[in-house]
């Protein structure tokens, strides 16, 4: 009987290693080689490999139960934020006005890259078993403004129509700046507006968490699914996904290249060589980890000591930053979306890329600022405007290769904004970062 005890101590501790070493891994290595093992296992298999796509339909079917409650969540948590709608003034206003701004400049990009250069066009999916596509509704712009308004919140969210459901997220997250202003005014209430900002908060920290619980599923899904592609359309996807990895680091050099350096040098008017080698810390912790909120106690200490922003200025902006300011992603959404259209063969109307435009800007807020936080909101954005999910079997298994790019565009973004802020208010010592030679 011991002998028996023995053996099974010892298989448990051996299951626990074999537990231990595959989580000892790097989700992201995980991923790469479930990709490259996915493709030749489809190429070997050819059609066959359909047998197994079961296990990446249960991936998918897990981030679309994310979209809801993460936008609901993310969104008004952002807002609530703010702290309250006296704290805008002079500093926040700014911020938010650029947060924005910048935003739909990465997805107009985005959606650029993604016309000119047509990502998707040439692989044949007539192939795929996949649900009914639906078709474009044609454009009418009383229609498209009543159908923003959720008339029935619990029905939103339901039938996950993403609009009327970040329409009535922000509505919620504005409410609650609102109550907690009549609170100040009254001296506060315990358990009043503020208690319902943090259970917010707490929610949307909770699905975060939920979040990277679904993404250890990534290798599954991505190598069942990669099979099934390669198995049925052959090695055109993974041309296809190249263009897409590429136009994706080139999307985001531009996002860097032209549009923060022109903030930088026309509104900050800063040296722009000396910004970037004061943030050089940041961006790297941000490439390496793809996520906004890991890097962000690193770009706070990179905006105030090498570039010299006020700590109450740069704490404010770089904080709401890395909750709302996602242009990398808002840029990828765009991107992706018409990869997937053209995928599928979905013709998008002038609407439709409103709507992406749109959802792509205000979408990117509810992004969580941790890795793969991008794939629930890439659902969010085709479910409104008819591209198959089945997109997300084509990027999912480069898409960490892509966020660490997207990331560190992030973050660049929230320190460009910081900067360009301080530097209207007055609040930055230009001194510091002329200095940045020696950090």
């Amino acid at each position: 009987m011991s002998e028996a005890m023995s053996d099974g101590t010892r298989g448990s501790s051996e299951s626990k290693g074999l537990l231990g070493g595959w989580f000892a891994i790097p989700l992201w290595q995980r991923v790469i080689a479930a990709l490259i093992l996915g493709a030749i296992t489809g190429y070997i298999w050819g059609p066959g490999a359909e047998s197994i796509k079961i296990v990446g339909d249960v991936f998918i079917d897990f981030i679309k139960m994310l979209i809801v409650p993460l936008i609901f969540f993310s969104i008004v948590a952002g807002v609530a934020a703010i702290g309250n709608l006296g704290k805008l003034g002079s500093v926040g206003w700014r911020a938010v006005l650029m947060f924005v701004l910048t935003g739909q400049v990465a997805v107009v990009l985005g959606l650029t890259l993604g016309t000119f250069f047509e990502p998707g066009v040439g692989v044949d999916t007539s192939m795929l078993e996949m649900g009914a596509t639906p078709e474009p509704s044609p454009f009418d712009w009383r229609e498209m403004l009543r159908s923003m308004i959720p008339v029935s919140p619990v029905g939103v969210m339901a039938n996950v129509q993403v609009l009327p459901l970040i329409v009535f997220s922000l509505l919620v997250g504005i409410g609650i700046l609102l109550a907690r202003r009549e609170e100040e005014k009254d001296g506060g209430k315990p358990g009043g507006a503020a208690a319902i900002a943090r259970a917010f908060d707490s929610g949307a920290l909770i699905f975060q968490k939920i979040t990277i619980i679904v993404m250890e599923l990534t290798p599954f899904g991505v190598f069942a699914l990669i099979a099934w592609v390669v198995g049925t359309l052959g090695l055109d996807a993974v041309a296809a996904l190249a263009k897409l990895v590429a136009l994706n680091y080139a999307g985001c050099l531009l996002v860097i290249g032209l549009l923060y350096t022109g903030i930088l040098a026309l509104v900050a008017r800063v040296q722009v060589a000396g910004f970037f080698r004061g943030m050089i810390d940041a961006i790297a912790v941000a490439y390496s980890t793809a996520s906004s909120s890991a890097t962000l106690p690193v770009t706070l200490r990179c905006t105030q000591r090498n570039l010299g922003v006020s700590k109450p200025t740069s704490s404010f902006v770089v904080s709401l930053g890395s909750t709302i300011n996602m242009d990398g992603t808002a840029m990828y959404l765009g991107l992706v979306t018409l990869f997937g259209a053209q995928l599928f063969g979905v013709e998008l109307s002038w609407a439709d890329y409103f709507v992406v435009a749109l959802l792509a800007t205000i979408g990117s807020i509810g992004a969580a600022g941790i890795p793969g936080g991008g794939l629930v909101m890439m659902g969010a954005v085709f479910t409104a405007v008819g591209v198959p999910l089945e997109t997300i079997a084509f990027v999912a298994g480069v898409d960490r290769i892509m966020d660490m790019m997207r990331t560190a565009t992030n973050v660049t973004g929230d320190a460009t904004v910081t900067v360009a802020t301080a530097s209207m208010l007055g609040e930055i010592d230009k001194s510091e970062l002329a200095s940045a030679d020696d950090v």
